[in-house]
C-alpha cells in the first residue's frame, strides 16, 4: 500500500487553511524570504498558525526555500531554518545544494580544491529537492536520495514512461509530480532570460515572465513569419484524468501549482483533485491510501474550468503534442460557453447560462484576445456588455469563453467546506473517580491496517485522556443516554462522533452531572488538540549553528545538477557564490526548452518536413531585442540564446 499526497499551494495563511479544509494532504507555502515566488512570502507567526491547524489532520506543511543564495545570506538562512524547525514545519523545499539535509555526512564533503570557496548550512528539517534542481533522470534522483533528500519534485516535462523508469530505478525516493497549473516553457532552474533582460532572476524568486511576452518570429533573411504572438506562452497543465496512471507509474505526491493564486482558485482546484483522488482510492483500497486524516464536506461542485486557466494540456505525459501553447494570449481564457448567434442584441448559442458580472472573452479576427464584462442579462437571455463597442469585434459563429463566472465566485466567497475527524470515546470508572479517553477512529483503524502494509504515516499521539477524581454516587435514573448526548456535543471543534463510537464501561449506574461531563469533554478534547498540533514526528528537530567558511569542492556543488548560483554583483558579473555565475552566461542558452516551436508550427524536422524558411530563426521583442533559436533535434530540445 502506498500513501498518496495531494499537495496544494498557499499564498498566505487564509489560502493554506482553505486548502486543508478542502482536502489537501500537504500544503506548500513561502517563508519570509528565499522562496521562488518573492511576492508570496509569509511571516513565521502565520506559518506557525498554519502548522497548528494542519497537524490536527495529519496534514504536512512544506516551506519553500527554493532560490539560489548569496554567500552573505547564509547566516540569515540558518536562522530562518532554525525558526521553521521550532514551529514544527515538516520539510523544506530547496534548490541551492549548499543547504544540506540533516542526514548529510560531513565526512562526505571533500576538502576545498581551491577552485571554489563557499559556505554551507545544515538543515535540521527534511529537505525536498525542488523542481528548480532540474530532476529529469534516474541518476538525478539517485543523487538526491544519496545526498539525504526525502522527496524529489520531478521536472514537469517527463513522460509517464520516464516517471515509471525513475521509480523503478530509485523506488526508495518518494516522487512528487505537478498535476495542475501554470507551466514554464524552460526546464525549471535553467531559465536566465528574466535576469538577462530585466535584471530579475527567476532563480531568486523574481521572474519577470519573459516567456509570456509577444514576439515576432523571423528567419535568417529577416522575414517575419509570425508577428507579435506569444510564441513561448504555454497552456496550463491539467492531469486530472491521468492521476491513476501516475500512481501506477510510481508518483506519490500530486502538486497543484499556484502560490500566487487567490483563495477561490485554491478552494476549487484542491476540492476537484481531492474528489478525483478519493475515487481512485475507493476503488483500490489495497493499493493506495491518503496521507492525512479527516473528511471534507464540500458545499459546491468543483470545476477547474471555472478557475484561472490558459486552456489545458497534459504536456509531455504521453509524448509531444501540437497543442501545448496558446499563441494568442498569456491571459486566462476559461471555459468554452458557446458561439455567437447574433450581435444585435448579443445572443449565445449553447447550453450555458449567464449572470450579471460575468467576464467573457474571444479571439478576434486578428488573433487577439478580447474581453468584456456582462452588464446585464435580460429575461430572454440576451447579453448587454458594459462596453457596447466590443460588439463591433464579434462575428457570428465566433467561440466565446467565460474567464470569470460571477455566480461561481459568489459561492466560493462564502464558507464552502468543513473538515472533520471521527473520534471514539471511552468512559471508565476508577478507584477514586473516572477516566475519559478520546481517540481518532480513522487513525486507529489506519495504523491497525498498516501493520501488514507499513507506510509513512505521521507518528504522534492519537489520544487525549483525562483522570478526574469524583465521588461514585448512584443515579436514580439510567445515565447512558445523557452520557452519550454530552460526549457527542463537539460543537465547533474539528471532531465528530457517532453513537456507536461512544463506549461506556462503568461498574454501576453512577451519577455524573451534565455540567461536569461537559467540562471533562472540553478538557480531554483540548488535550488531544494540543498533542495533535505539535510535530508530526516523534523526534522534534533541533536548531543548528551557522557553519561559516567550510570548504566545499565542485563535487559538492554538483548536487544542484545543471543549476548554478547567482552572482551578488548582478548583470555586471563578478565572483559567483558557486559554479558558473548566472549573470555571465552569454555564451550559454537563456532558456532550454523541451517545447519546440518547429513542432508547434508543423515544421518538425523529425517528421520529415522541409522548412519553408531559412535558418536560423529568431524571436524579436517589440523593442527590437532579438534572441536566436537553436534546435537540438538529437535531444529534441529548443534553446533560446
Amino acid at each position: 500500500m502506498r500513501t498518496i499526497e495531494l499537495l496544494a499551494p498557499a499564498r498566505n495563511l487564509e489560502c493554506g487553511i482553505e486548502a486543508i479544509r478542502h482536502g489537501a494532504d500537504a500544503v506548500y507555502i513561502g517563508a519570509p524570504r528565499f522562496g521562488a515566488r518573492a511576492a508570496a512570502g509569509n511571516s513565521i507567526e502565520d506559518i506557525a498558525s498554519l502548522v497548528r491547524y494542519a497537524h490536527l489532520f495529519g496534514v504536512r506543511i512544506y516551506v519553500t526555500l527554493n532560490t539560489l543564495l548569496h554567500d552573505d545570506e547564509f547566516p540569515a538562512v540558518q536562522t530562518l531554518i532554525n525558526e521553521l524547525a521550532s514551529i514544527h514545519v515538516d520539510a523544506l523545499i530547496t534548490q541551492d545544494s549548499r543547504i544540506l539535509p540533516p542526514s548529510f555526512s560531513e565526512g562526505s564533503l571533500p576538502p576545498s580544491s581551491g577552485l571554489v570557496e563557499q559556505i554551507f548550512v545544515r538543515s535540521s528539517l527534511p529537505l525536498h529537492s525542488s523542481t528548480q534542481m532540474d530532476n529529469r533522470t534516474a541518476d538525478d534522483v539517485r543523487a538526491r536520495f544519496d545526498a539525504g533528500y526525502t522527496q524529489t519534485v520531478l521536472a514537469r516535462e517527463l513522460s509517464l514512461e520516464a516517471i515509471r523508469a525513475i521509480h523503478a530505478a530509485v523506488p526508495e525516493m518518494p516522487l512528487e509530480v505537478f498535476v495542475h497549473g501554470a507551466l514554464c516553457v524552460s526546464y525549471s532552474g535553467r531559465c536566465y532570460a528574466s535576469e538577462y533582460c530585466f535584471g530579475r532572476s527567476a532563480n531568486r524568486g523574481e521572474c519577470a515572465q519573459f516567456c509570456r511576452l509577444p514576439f515576432d518570429l523571423i528567419d535568417a533573411d529577416g522575414k517575419v513569419l509570425k508577428k507579435q504572438l506569444h510564441l513561448l506562452s504555454l497552456r496550463d497543465m491539467n492531469r486530472a484524468t491521468e492521476l491513476e496512471a501516475l500512481m501506477d507509474a510510481g508518483a506519490s505526491s500530486f502538486k497543484i501549482e499556484g502560490r500566487l493564486k487567490d483563495v477561490s482558485y485554491v478552494k476549487n482546484t484542491t476540492a476537484y483533485y481531492r474528489q478525483r483522488i478519493d475515487e481512485i482510492i475507493a476503488r483500490r483500497p489495497d493499493d493506495f491510501c491518503r496521507s492525512s486524516y479527516g473528511s471534507s464536506v464540500i458545499s459546491f461542485i468543483p470545476n477547474v474550468n471555472k478557475s484561472f486557466n490558459r486552456r489545458f494540456t497534459d504536456y509531455f505525459l504521453h509524448g509531444r503534442k501540437p497543442d501545448m501553447a496558446c499563441f494568442s494570449t498569456p491571459k486566462a481564457i476559461g471555459e468554452p460557453v458557446g458561439h455567437v448567434k447574433s450581435t444585435a442584441p448579443l445572443a449565445i448559442a449553447g447550453s450555458a447560462s449567464f449572470t450579471n458580472g460575468d467576464g467573457l472573452c474571444f479571439i478576434d479576427v486578428e488573433g487577439r484576445l478580447q474581453g468584456f464584462r456582462v452588464n446585464r442579462v435580460d429575461e430572454h437571455g440576451y447579453l448587454y456588455p458594459a462596453d457596447p463597442s466590443v460588439l463591433s469585434l464579434l462575428r457570428k459563429g465566433m467561440p466565446l469563453y467565460r474567464n470569470y463566472d460571477a455566480a461561481f465566485e459568489r459561492i466560493l466567497s462564502r464558507p464552502t467546506a468543513e473538515r472533520r475527524l471521527l473520534v471514539c470515546w471511552l468512559l471508565e470508572d476508577t478507584s477514586d473517580g473516572f477516566r475519559l479517553t478520546i481517540e481518532r477512529k480513522e487513525e486507529r483503524l489506519r495504523m491497525k491496517d498498516t501493520q501488514a502494509h507499513p507506510t509513512p504515516f505521521p507518528k504522534r499521539r492519537s489520544q487525549g485522556e483525562g483522570l478526574f477524581p469524583y465521588p461514585h454516587e448512584l443515579a436514580r435514573t439510567p445515565q447512558t443516554d445523557n452520557i452519550r448526548r454530552q460526549l457527542s456535543r463537539l460543537g465547533d471543534t474539528p471532531f465528530i462522533t457517532n453513537d456507536a463510537d461512544i463506549t461506556i464501561h462503568l461498574s454501576d449506574n453512577w451519577f455524573i452531572p451534565s455540567s461536569v461531563l461537559a467540562d471533562w469533554r472540553r478538557k480531554v478534547v483540548d488535550s488531544l488538540i494540543a498533542d495533535s498540533t505539535s510535530a508530526l514526528d516523534s523526534d522534534a528537530p533541533s536548531a543548528l549553528p551557522v557553519r561559516e567558511g567550510a570548504g566545499c569542492s565542485e563535487s559538492c556543488i554538483s548536487l544542484s545538477s545543471k543549476v548554478t548560483a547567482p552572482s551578488r554583483t548582478g548583470r555586471a558579473g563578478g565572483k559567483s557564490s558557486g559554479g558558473v555565475c548566472e549573470s555571465t552566461v552569454s555564451a550559454t542558452p537563456l532558456m532550454t526548452c523541451r517545447f519546440c516551436l518547429l513542432h508547434a508550427l508543423g515544421a518538425c524536422k523529425h517528421d520529415g518536413h522541409r522548412l519553408p524558411f531559412r535558418e536560423p530563426l529568431s524571436l524579436r521583442l517589440s523593442d527590437g531585442r532579438t534572441f536566436p533559436l537553436r534546435f537540438d533535434c538529437q535531444r529534441c530540445e529548443m534553446q533560446v540564446l
